[in-house]
Parts: structure tokens; C-alpha cells; sequence
């Protein structure tokens, strides 16, 4: 069984009685839609036309909301409506980062994630959704798709109709009769200067320009009323994705020096693993702190849905920080550099830790930019050049063996070259899919260029400064060199974070 919508555009009049219905309905706060009516206009006076499109959750098949949530909070009930538990929510937002149609928001009053659920109230008292009851021109159909004899069945095998971004793979079930393509493609048609009632929200503002590229066609669809769809993940997430890449960097390089036999001295037995430790600490904190309920962290433990890579991410979190003590407990009791027993452990959990994120990022539905395959090697390398970064110069000023100094240094070459050229590959080579190209435009070309150019230069000051300090080596010219390296390792991999995070939400997707 799986309960549906088809929704006729050709006879909807775009009065907004199903939106007013569905807030009447669920006390949804103002200023938040679990439905609502976009209008896409086109052409110019006198010769224009309007088209309307009723927004909402899919309910999809595959619904990626599901599987990302880290609780069990949205879950798909056997009649296949989406429906969400706010008791169970943690306010991770990452099931808004997985839906490809922008029908889930946090609730203003719960600090929670909600959504059109198809008035699961009411379908299990017999009745039908709010919003159909209310629709004067009973232009929403709803009913069991899996039933060839229901009406909404018949009514979609009879009608050619269109879904949302059916190349998503999530199986929406949400079909549209007669709606215009450019109000379903959330990239055709981006806002003009303002919409028909209301000023547009300052992020699609802010991107409708790059979207429109050229906009040397007046009679280009264009958005005149939407709702607002905030970026939800900031400098929070930015700086996790920098902290815990220090940490996996500091794990991993010393284990790479046991393997060439190098003598890590201090830096590797102490330093190394207090950095790490203190980076998945960083991490941690950071983390519990973007949840819009934090003081409910725990149950990413006590509800855990193993299928969500925030709760494998966890894991793999406190496996990395219990490796990196045990590290430090062994180095501060028997006054040795860990044993590769230790070590190799140590590095996988390394890899791990730098290398998660990719699979969480997969599983952000919506964020077609995130869903790169170069993702998870462009992590290692990242680790590789802040790692390396922050242990060089406490090397030098240590005065350490000229070999795990030269080890170092050639780790943040290696990882300041390679973040460089997957930057820009990320940024300049083909996509797979509009949504991912929008995404790179807005770093290349658009509001984020300047972050994005500056990041690149500080990289390539950061691999020039690091081969520099291959032939240096040691002495105060030495921990100068490493200094600049390993500073402008750091900030360049903060400004790529910020605008590969960014970029990425601020495609429309509604």
C-alpha cells in the first residue's frame, strides 16, 4: 500500500486554501509551509502567463529523510505516508539536507523537524487530508497508489503527468496533471527583484543571479511567489569538517612514520595524540551544539537508527578519541613512541574519521553538489594538509628528526596540492546533475568567489611555503617557514569548507 497525491494544475486557481488549511489543521507557526503554492510567471506584458504548482512532502517510496535520520524520528508507516515523531527529533536538520523537495523544516515552537505527513490523524479516522476537503475545485486527488482500481489511480493512468526530480531516485508520489516544467524544475525559473506580495527571502536573492546566468531572455519563466528555504548547516558544520580533518591528519601521519621507520620523537607520543583528542573534542562540541535540541544529544545513543551515517559517523568519532588516549596513556607510562599494534588501529580509525563525512554527505539527498565521488579522497588529502599543518612547526620548534620533519612537510605538499586541484575539479569539471552544476556555478562565479579564490591562493602559498620547507629543515628560519605553511594550510581549507557547505543549500529545491 501507498498512499499518494496527484494534483491537478489545470484546475487549480492558486487560492491557497489548502495552504491555509493544512496551518489551521497542524498550527503550523507563521512564516512556516507544510504546503504552499508556488507561482511561476513568464513572458511579458501584455503577453503573459501564470502557472501555478502546489508544494509538499512526496512521501517518497525511498524516502531519504528516513534513512539519514539519526532517531527515528521520520519513519514510513505501511501505508506509505512519511510521518515524524517530534519526541524523538534531536534537531539535526540533516533530514532537510536529504530531501530533494524542500517540504521538511524546523517547527518555530518544538525546535523540531515537520512536514505534510497526509494528516495521518485523519487518514486513520477515515478522512481524507485537510487539504483535499478544502479545495473548491477538487484539483487534489489522494488515495492508495498501489490499487489499480482507486481513483487516484485510474485518474494517473489516464492523465499524463509529471513528479519532482524524478532523476533523485526517491520514488515521489506527489504527481502533477498539467503542471508547467518550470514550476517544477526548482533552477528554470529563479526569483526577479520581488515576488507579487511579498519581498523573496535574501538567499534567493542572492543566488538568482548566477541561476539566471545571462538573462538576455525577457521572457524567461521567473518565480513570483515562494516560500523561504534558509541554508540550516553554517559555520558550525564548516568548522567540524576542519577540526575533526586536524584530527584524523595528527593520527595518521605518525602512523605512517612507524611504517618508513622514522623516529616521531615528542611530537608523535604526545602531541599528535592530544591534537587529536583535542579535535574530535572540537568536533563533538561542535556538533551537539548545531542540534536545534542539544540537551537531547543522547539519544543518538538511545535511539539509534544504524542506518544514518550520523550514527555511524559517532562511532567512528569516539572510536577515533578512545585510540587517540589509550595513544597517550601508553606514551606517558612507559615514556615510548606507541607500538604499531597501536598505531595501525589508530590510522584506520584515522581514515575513518577524515573520510565518514562522505557517506553522510551521500546520503544529503538534496545536496547534489555533496555527492561527489572525489569527496572522500579529497577528505584524506585534506587531513594529510592540515594534519601535517599543525604538527610541522611544533616539529621544528622540537627539533625533531630531520626525517619526520621532512615527513611532514611533504604530507602538507602532497595534501596542499591535492586539495588544490580537486577544489577546482570540484568547481570546473562536468556534473551530474543541474541541481550539482548550479551549486558549482555559486562558488566559481557567483556570490562565493572571492572565499573560493582565496582559498585557492592561501593552498598554493601553503604547498609553496611546505616544499620550502623541505630544503630548510630546522632552525628559526625553519619554524618560520613552517609557521606560514602550516597558518595558511588552515584557513584555506576553512574557506573551501565554507563555500563547498554553503553553495551546496543554497540551490533552490522547491
Amino acid at each position: 500500500m501507498q498512499y499518494g497525491f496527484a494534483i491537478d494544475q489545470r484546475t487549480c486557481i492558486g487560492c491557497h486554501a489548502c495552504t491555509v488549511a493544512c496551518k489551521t489543521e497542524h498550527n503550523v507557526p507563521v512564516g512556516q509551509f507544510r504546503t504552499w503554492v508556488k507561482y511561476v510567471d513568464s513572458g511579458q506584458f501584455p503577453e503573459t502567463s501564470r502557472d501555478f504548482g502546489v508544494m509538499r512532502c512526496n512521501h517518497c517510496t525511498d524516502a531519504p529523510c528516513v534513512q539519514i535520520c539519526p532517531t527515528e524520528a521520520l519513519f514510513k508507516r505501511e501505508d506509505g505516508i512519511v510521518d515524524f515523531d517530534n519526541s524523538a527529533c534531536i534537531g539535526c536538520k540533516a533530514c532537510m539536507q536529504a530531501c530533494p523537495y524542500d517540504a521538511i523544516y524546523v517547527d518555530a515552537d518544538t525546535n523540531t523537524a515537520a512536514k505534510c505527513n497526509f494528516c495521518a490523524h485523519r487518514v486513520d479516522d477515515g478522512l481524507e487530508p485537510a487539504c483535499v476537503v478544502v479545495c473548491p475545485t477538487e484539483s487534489i486527488w489522494v488515495g492508495d497508489l498501489d490499487d489499480p482500481d482507486s481513483a487516484i489511480s485510474q485518474f494517473i493512468a489516464t492523465e499524463e503527468t509529471l513528479v519532482r526530480s524524478p532523476e533523485q531516485g526517491t520514488g515521489p508520489n506527489v504527481h502533477y496533471a498539467g503542471a508547467s516544467p518550470a514550476v517544477l524544475d526548482p533552477v528554470a525559473a529563479p526569483v526577479d527583484d520581488t515576488y507579487i506580495w511579498a519581498q523573496p527571502d535574501t538567499l534567493r536573492l542572492a543566488v538568482a543571479p548566477t541561476l539566471r546566468g545571462d538573462g538576455t531572455d525577457p521572457d524567461a519563466p521567473r518565480t513570483t511567489l515562494n516560500t523561504a528555504h534558509p541554508a540550516v548547516w553554517g559555520w558550525k558544520v564548516t568548522t567540524y569538517l576542519w577540526t575533526k580533518g586536524v584530527a584524523a591528519g595528527a593520527m595518521l601521519l605518525p602512523a605512517l612514520a612507524w611504517l618508513l621507520g622514522l623516529d616521531t620523537g615528542a611530537t608523535g607520543a604526545y602531541v599528535a595524540p592530544v591534537l587529536a583528542m583535542a579535535g574530535l573534542l572540537a568536533t563533538a562540541v561542535l556538533l551537539i551544539a548545531d542540534l536545534k535540541r542539544p540537551e537531547r544529544f543522547f539519544f543518538l545513543l538511545t535511539k539509534a537508527h544504524w542506518t544514518s551515517w550520523l550514527v555511524k559517523g559517532g562511532v567512528v568519532l569516539a572510536a577515533g578519541a578512545a585510540l587517540a588516549g589509550v595513544w597517550f596513556l601508553f606514551a606517558v607510562v612507559t615514556g615510548d613512541a606507541p607500538p604499531g599494534w597501536l598505531l595501525m588501529p589508530a590510522a584506520v580509525a584515522a581514515v575513518l574519521v577524515a573520510g565518514y563525512t562522505a557517506f553522510l554527505f551521500g546520503q544529503a539527498e538534496g545536496r547534489d553538489l555533496w555527492q561527489s565521488p572525489l569527496l572522500f579522497p579529497h577528505l584524506i588529502v585534506q587531513a594529510l594538509m592540515v594534519g601535517g599543518g599543525a604538527l610541522l612547526p611544533v616539529a621544528v620548534a622540537l627539533d625533531a628528526d630531520t626525517g619526520w620533519v621532512r615527513l611532514l612537510a611533504g604530507a602538507l605538499l602532497v595534501g596542499a596540492v591535492g586539495h588544490l586541484g580537486l577544489a577546482v575539479r570540484e568547481v570546473t569539471g562536468r556534473h551530474s546533475s543541474a541541481n550539482a552544476s548550479a551549486a558549482a556555478r555559486l562558488i566559481g562565479e557567483g556570490p562565493h568567489r572571492g572565499t573560493y579564490r582565496l582559498g585557492l591562493a592561501l593552498s598554493a602559498v601553503a604547498a609553496l611555503t611546505a616544499a620550502l620547507a623541505l630544503v630548510v629543515g630546522g632552525g628559526a628560519l625553519g619554524l618560520i617557514v613552517a609557521l606560514v605553511a602550516g597558518g595558511t594550510a588552515q584557513v584555506a581549507l576553512l574557506a573551501w569548507e565554507h563555500v563547498f557547505v554553503r553553495a551546496a543549500q543554497e540551490v533552490p529545491l522547491s
